[in-house]
């Protein structure tokens, strides 16, 4: 239980040194933290635990970034940090609480963009790691390692789609948003019960248990919502695994990829270890 006690107090104070250690990205953490609790407090005061509960969630995710350079002994570039900060009060609080998702249709998609670009950057990271380790007996080539970038970035994507989608169906929370179409196409149309689409044109309104919606035209079920993130998702994953590769070919030291790529800690900022 003592030595339980000391490795918590050792991590507390590593993780407060880590957090003053880059200027650029402390500020931005101070900056974004003060508007978090700013958030909370008008969030309680009206009554809106939900949203409170965003805010909570979210003072923890600002650490993350510190934490995880200190538990896993690596270096985040200032620029990176500084974007996944932004990512997660730009998601969680302008995007829940403020309603960005539904003000600005666009902001989703460029949230997604982004976290196929930035998760496309980590897998790269772990290969570029990897063949640094003097404990592996492995290397992967430059096509391999953008390989296993993009295919880490997909996965990410296709399991917070599943996570959206169970959250959906188990607590009613239409994460996955839904598209008014004019157009359907389906085989459960078929009068004759043959694999054939049956197409409708030219939807116009849907009525459910005789209530038309008013909506202009059928309600998908978040296909397009869950497709379109894959397909921006696929984008900024292959937009930084194509980057990858040619800085691993090229070795060229001033490619945007060293200033998004996380790197082993030298042994003198490892705040833990001291």
């Amino acid at each position: 239980m003592g030595k339980r006690r000391r490795f918590i107090k050792r991590l507390y104070i590593a993780l407060r040194r880590e957090l003053r250690e880059h200027r650029s990205s402390f500020i931005t953490y101070m900056i974004l933290r003060a508007l978090v609790i700013a958030t909370l407090v008008i969030t309680v005061a009206n009554g809106n635990y939900e949203s409170a509960f965003l805010c909570l969630l979210t003072l923890a995710l600002l650490v993350v970034p510190s934490l995880l350079q200190v538990a896993l002994r690596i270096e985040l570039p200032t620029i990176l940090e500084i974007t996944i900060l932004i990512f997660i009060f730009a998601a969680e609080i302008l995007g829940e609480i403020f309603n960005f998702y539904t003000i600005f249709p666009f902001w989703d998609t460029v949230l997604h963009t982004l976290n196929g670009f930035l998760a496309a950057a980590v897998g790269f990271s772990l290969v570029l790691l990897l063949n640094k380790s003097e404990k592996i007996l492995m290397y992967l080539s430059p096509l391999f390692a953008a390989i296993v970038a993009f295919c880490f970035s997909m996965t990410i994507g296709v399991i917070w789609e599943f996570f959206e989608f169970s959250m959906d169906r188990i607590f009613l929370l239409d994460m996955q948003k839904d598209t008014v179409l004019h157009t359907i196409s389906s085989v459960a149309l078929n009068p004759e019960g043959e694999n054939v689409p049956v197409i409708i044109d030219g939807i116009s309104d849907v009525s459910v248990n005789g209530r038309e919606l008013g909506l202009g035209g059928y309600l998908d079920i978040g296909l397009y919502d869950t497709m379109q993130d894959l397909f921006v998702n696929f984008i900024g994953a292959l937009s930084f695994s194509t980057l990858g590769f040619l800085f691993m070919r090229n070795r060229d030291d001033s490619s945007v990829v060293v200033k998004l790529v996380p790197r082993k800690k030298d042994k003198d900022k490892d705040y833990l270890a001291r």
